[in-house]
């Protein structure tokens, strides 16, 4: 037996859950390009040579931080939505370090990306790839 909500006696928790993703993943785009000018602003614009670099480093430290400490982004608790290990509790560090490498390296090899947003609008639990990998689940937070 799963620890994690059945999606056919709870489906409540799976709810709008592909698209909440989506708003959050936007949310959370702002607040990193925030961030990233903010650091540009205060190198006196030399951050502008390495805005890429900036923007990766950045990404990845406010994912793995935030998911780390409340199991959400900014964006994801923002939508009401969170991340739950397979086992029903909440993401510690070294779970939320692999799933925003496997977030990752998934946007950035198209296919995979293509792969994990098909899964995500059509699995039950609408997982994406990495949250297969991990047995992971986004689910609606409870109110």
């Amino acid at each position: 037996m799963s620890a994690l909500p059945d999606p056919d006696y709870a489906s409540e928790f799976y709810a709008s859950v592909p698209a909440k993703r989506l708003l959050a993943w936007v949310i959370d785009g702002f607040i990193v390009f925030g961030l990233t000018s903010l650091i540009v602003l205060l190198t006196a614009f030399v951050g502008l040579w390495f805005w890429g670099v900036i923007f990766l480093v950045l990404g990845f430290a406010y994912r793995v931080v935030t998911i780390a400490n409340t199991s959400a982004t900014w964006g994801m608790y923002f939508t009401g939505i969170e991340l739950r290990a397979a086992n029903g509790s909440r993401f510690d560090t070294s779970l939320s370090f692999l799933h925003t490498l496997g977030y990752t390296i998934s946007v950035s090899i198209p296919i995979l990306q293509i792969i994990s947003i098909v899964l995500m609008l059509t699995s039950a639990r609408k997982q994406g790839l990495t949250d297969m990998m991990l047995g992971s689940v986004m689910i609606n937070r409870r109110a």
